[in-house]
């Protein structure tokens, strides 16, 4: 018996591991090393904009009169000169000539010498204004559709912004376009579900008004020629249909709407026409649905909660119209879904500091920090987002990470690359794309198509996700962008 049992012994131990091997980690191969993603979401800058003199990629250099380096009048003909800058009391701005050539022009060179740290004003960047003037992809009529005149048609010399020293070090994706045609809220909408909200019951005067053709009508007083003023038009925030194209304020607090007077802190007044919490499915909700951890963090978040005078201004300048899960009712005031998913900047710092991201992070800067024309420069902003890459190369999660810094839209600037055919709903003007990783292919510049979904169809083929109706699997997962080896 005794040496029936030693026997036992001996063969159990042949097929016992040592405790250090019973213990090592499973290696990890392809897409499975990125195990945190972090996407970091500006504001309103064509590619053209600020990376249209980067070496190598495909910019200003590249631009013809058949792609809209010569611009044409609402009438068709070609502009002997661009109109003025307009200002917004309509007079032409005086920092700037009134007869610019019927070109691309620097903004931060002579004649005008504005430099990256100066905010210009605003451009139009909306729904319906956005194809016209792309005009099928020959880029044509951005100065015959703006109101801000020949700026549509300035950029930057962005060799000085540390983004730029970034791109250079990593992957610039200089294909990639934004979801969306038009603005901010339509564009968040996008990366947050690929998909276009509707506004059933919303009053008839927020509608656009279009012709037969399905363009946007102008009012009988609009100037015939760009060079007399910029057009009026016949908008709205809604399509005919009821779909929502432009910015409408979420029902939820934070929103531009304020509560009732009496009625609930935590809701809009339903006299403002806010949009009803939305139902369609998100990427949030695909992440949870596998146990995804996941936040969009926002700068200014905290701030605007406790004090209303921080909406749309005040020192953090909080964008309501930029929170795009702040729209739809899993995210309800009071819910779980909340607390856990929607957190202030300073909850993603020290989650960085720690080591504790989620598995994907989304941040959005306040609207001070987000380079959006009109209230916040290129340089503070851009700025911010190497400080915040910085941190998150400091981070113990680095080794395993993939940061991606991109914009929501064009912000009304010109972009001489025509987009790829997509839906009745974009891709938009092209925009800048930057992937940030250990993984990145170093000093390349990645020329494949790329939309604001291939955001989400990375996360969707990393984490194994249920895929969303509305991505376009035509556009690339941004796999190209990393060599992530065996």
């Amino acid at each position: 018996m005794k040496s029936t049992c030693s026997a036992l012994f001996a063969l159990a131990a042949l097929f016992t591991l040592p405790a250090h091997a019973a213990k090592a980690p499973k290696k990890l191969v392809g897409l499975a090393q990125i195990q945190t993603v972090v996407v970091l979401y500006g504001e309103n800058r064509s590619f053209d904009n600020l990376y249209g003199l980067f070496p190598g990629a495909n910019g200003i250099a590249q631009a013809t009169a058949d792609n809209g380096a010569l611009q044409r009048d609402r009438d068709g003909s070609v502009l002997p000169a661009l109109p003025p800058v307009w200002q917004k009391d309509k007079k032409p701005d005086p920092l700037y000539p009134t007869a610019l050539p019927n070109a691309p022009f620097r903004i931060d060179a002579a004649p005008i010498k504005l430099p990256l740290s100066v905010a210009t004003r605003d451009l139009t960047h909306r729904f319906y204004q956005n194809q016209l003037q792309i005009n099928g992809g020959k880029n044509d009529m951005f100065a015959a559709y703006t109101d801000a005149g020949a700026l549509t048609m300035g950029h930057y010399d962005g060799a000085a912004l540390p983004l730029w020293r970034i791109a250079r070090e990593y992957t610039l994706a200089d294909n990639f376009f934004m979801a969306a045609f038009g603005g901010s809220y339509m564009n968040h909408m996008w990366l947050a579900c690929a998909c276009t909200p509707q506004f059933p019951d919303a009053p008839k005067k927020m509608h656009a008004q279009l012709d037969a053709d399905g363009k946007l009508m102008l009012k009988p007083d609009s100037p015939a020629k760009a060079a007399d003023g910029a057009p009026h038009f016949l908008d709205g925030a809604l399509t005919p249909d009821g779909y929502t194209v432009n910015t409408v304020q979420p029902t939820y607090q934070p929103s531009g709407a304020a509560p009732a007077k009496g009625g609930d802190p935590a809701l809009a007044d339903p006299a403002e026409n806010p949009l009803p919490p939305q139902t369609l499915k998100t990427i949030g909700d695909t992440l949870s649905a596998k146990r995804i951890s996941w936040k969009w963090y926002a700068g200014g978040y905290n701030a605007a909660r406790k004090d209303r005078k921080q909406i749309y201004d005040g020192d953090v300048n909080f964008q309501p119209h930029h929170q795009p899960f702040n729209y739809f009712l899993r995210f309800a005031p009071g819910s779980k879904e909340r607390a856990l998913h929607l957190q202030d900047e300073t909850d993603m710092l020290a989650d960085i500091k720690r080591g504790t991201l989620p598995q994907v992070t989304f941040y959005k800067p306040p609207g001070k920090l987000n380079e959006h024309p009109g209230y916040a420069n290129v340089m503070q902003g851009d700025m911010h987002l190497a400080d915040i890459v910085a941190r998150l190369k400091a981070s113990p999660q680095w080794k395993h990470m993939a940061i991606i810094i991109t914009y929501d839209e064009n912000g009304g600037f010109w972009d001489h690359a025509a987009p790829p055919k997509g839906d009745r709903w974009g891709p938009g003007t092209r925009i800048p794309a930057i992937i940030v990783s250990p993984y990145a292919k170093k000093g390349y510049i990645d020329h494949t198509a790329y939309d604001t979904t291939s955001i989400l169809q990375f996360l969707t083929r990393r984490f194994q996700l249920e895929a969303l109706p509305g991505v376009r699997t035509q556009m690339g997962d941004l796999s190209n962008a990393f060599e992530l080896g065996q």
